[in-house]
């Protein structure tokens, strides 16, 4: 389609550029190339409707339209497609303006600090400002070009206005150089005015040629790597910490080989949960605040702590806590150079992979052999936290429900190879990352590191249209569940089928749990009516039915309360083709196994409440632990 104004050009409005542009563009990593936005979700109103809806509709053959029932909901599921698609592919999103553009601020936020690549294209304010203000539009006194979608400024890796057609020009394509930058990616917004949406211009035909975008490795420097090799020769207790960067770049099995050649113990963040995929003894499994005894025990003693692909934030190190060997030397391998030399590390800036097949190399030639009785030892912390787990947290407690770690056990049992489970916020994030074994082949996809109440109902849709088979077990608490049920809707009207296994506690006990442990009363985080005595809110429990909620909005249903039934259940759902809701009563305040692990949540400093009052205390002697690096 050409016009008169000039060879090479192509007449379209703003749109209906970026629709035609995102349908031609690609990443391409080691020679795999794939569409780097495949599909669009979207959820219309008087600021998009008149424009991209039509847009999709005339052009948008190759770019799938996906209709949502909550805006920060579809930026979750783009969040979590992306991360299933370890970062080569992600969606767009988008809004009308207003409350449906700032619906996507959560999604952005948590997108961005978890560095999952996601597009948003939230519609804004009348740029020719005939109309007068416009409905939902933010008027500010002082600056008239300010508008509520300037709020995306901080939570995105790349933000533009589009005031004139022209300037897609530029944005589109530093858009999807971002996207596609492991070091810089998150999200990315699009601020689209709403008449600038509409307004046509004669793009040049060459913006919509095929473009790949390739995503590179950064090898490591090769002197820094020698340094390194030197830490290890004079370690004696050596300790890697695997994030989620391990495996974005496909690098777990170079860090088995590496661990398993040298004898070093792999500890793993909640981004990082599975990057050790074999059942080694050196796997030690979650490690940080809620982590497993065996990763705790051995982080407290080393003496090397090689991070590799970590932001190394106050979860996974203890609140600072966790290394407490005074001759600890940290090494970090990163991409990104700001997080390469936190806490004072040897930065490796390099991809994972790369790296970890440079240091087993130079390590093997400069003589790095295992220590077989540190081997041990850690072998056998390893064993004693198992046999903790067998003989004492899953087995059933006389005259209680179910407790939530013996059905994450149950689950993680029946679970097969290529299922996934997911879990965003509450108890469950720790119980899972100190029990779920991935050894089975499962995925375990924690999202903790901006710990989203309401991510992973709308996550399981992402990781199913990223990954056609197998169960995708969406894993969470009731409080979490009420967040954002309603994507059940779109699961059912696309066809894409996801198991939710609820653990029916009443109410978040995850934060109860955190304030009994720093204020010692609790107040407020149960489902609970209120008392009309004290006016709290902690009366009787309330009586929810959680499977008729979503038997109404096309799941199938299970209430649960034995082993024997939860089985059976989970049986019966992966024989089904539709969304299944699996509800199971759980004891409110039978907790996870604690593992000596610490996190800096203080209690009042000033309190008249003696209860309080030892809290602080006990918190005062808890920080003294705490380590700065420099």
């Amino acid at each position: 389609m050409t016009n008169g104004s000039g060879a090479g050009t192509v007449r379209l409005t703003v749109a209906q550029a970026i629709v035609k542009f995102l349908q031609v563009q690609y990443s391409e990593r080691d020679g795999e190339r794939q569409r780097l936005i495949p599909a669009m979700f979207g959820i219309f109103g008087h600021g998009n409707v008149h424009s991209l809806g039509q847009a999709l509709y005339e052009y948008g053959d190759d770019l799938p339209f996906h209709r949502p029932t909550n805006e920060q909901s579809m930026v979750h599921t783009a969040a979590a497609f992306a991360k299933t698609k370890l970062r080569l592919a992600t969606l767009a999103c988008t809004s009308s303006i207003g409350p449906g553009s700032t619906n996507m601020l959560t999604g952005a936020a948590g997108a961005t600090i978890n560095r999952l690549p996601v597009l948003l294209l939230p519609s804004d304010y009348y740029a020719k400002r005939f109309q007068g203000p416009v409905l939902q539009q933010l008027e500010h006194p002082v600056s008239s070009d300010v508008s509520v979608n300037d709020c995306f400024r901080p939570v995105s890796r790349f933000f533009d206005r589009i005031s004139r057609p022209e300037q897609l020009l530029t944005a589109l394509p530093e858009a999807m150089r971002v996207l596609t930058d492991p070091v810089d990616t998150g999200a990315v917004t699009i601020s689209l005015p709403q008449d600038v949406q509409a307004e046509a211009y004669d793009f040049p035909a060459e913006l919509f040629d095929e473009r790949t975008w390739i995503i590179e490795r950064r090898s490591p420097d090769d002197a820094v790597i020698e340094d390194l090799v030197g830490l290890l020769r004079t370690a004696k207790r050596p300790l890697v910490v695997a994030g989620g960067g391990v495996i974005y770049s496909e690098a777990s099995a170079e860090l088995e080989e590496f661990a398993e050649s040298f004898g070093i113990p792999v500890g793993e963040t909640f981004a990082g949960h599975g990057a050790m995929r074999n059942d080694s003894g050196l796997a030690l499994g979650g490690i940080g605040s809620n982590g497993t005894a065996a990763a705790v025990e051995t982080g407290k003693k080393a003496d090397l702590v090689i991070a590799i692909g970590t932001r190394l934030t106050d979860i996974t190190t203890s609140s600072r806590s966790a290394f407490q060997n005074p001759d600890v030397r940290i090494a970090h391998i990163n991409p990104s150079s700001f997080d390469a030399h936190k806490m004072g590390a040897t930065a490796v800036i390099a991809d994972a992979r790369q790296a970890l097949r440079a240091l087993t190399i130079a390590a093997r030639e400069a003589g790095v052999r295992p220590d077989a009785g540190y081997v041990e030892k850690v072998g056998a912390s390893r064993n004693s936290w198992r046999l903790f787990l067998k003989d004492e947290v899953y087995q059933p407690t006389p005259g209680e429900a179910m407790s939530q770690p013996e059905l994450v056990g149950i689950l993680n049992e029946e679970s097969q190879a290529g299922d996934t489970v997911i879990n965003d916020a509450g108890t469950l994030p720790g119980d899972l990352h100190k029990l779920w074994d991935t050894s089975n082949g499962t995925t375990c996809h924690l999202e903790f590191g901006y710990s989203t109440m309401g991510y992973a109902l709308p996550a399981g849709l992402g990781v199913r249209m990223a990954q056609p088979e197998g169960e995708v077990y969406v894993f969470l608490g009731d409080h979490t569940y009420l967040m954002a049920p309603s994507e059940l809707v779109t699961a059912a009207l696309e066809d894409w089928k996801v198991t939710v296994v609820l653990s029916e506690n009443h109410g978040a006990q995850a934060i109860r749990a955190l304030q009994m442990g720093s204020a010692g009363r609790s107040f407020g985080n149960e489902l609970r009516r209120r008392d009309e005595a004290t006016g709290r809110l902690e009366g009787e429990y309330l009586e929810l039915d959680f499977v008729k909620n979503a038997e109404a909005m096309g799941a199938r249903g299970w209430n649960v309360s034995t082993p024997d039934e939860l089985r059976s259940a989970l049986k019966e759902a992966r024989a089904e083709i539709r969304s299944c809701m699996i509800v199971v009563e759980t004891e409110k305040h039978h907790y996870g196994p604690g593992t000596g692990s610490w996190w800096d949540v203080s209690p009042a400093e000033v309190s008249d409440d003696p209860v309080t009052q030892d809290l602080r205390k006990q918190y005062e002697q808890d920080r003294e632990a705490q380590r700065y690096y420099y």
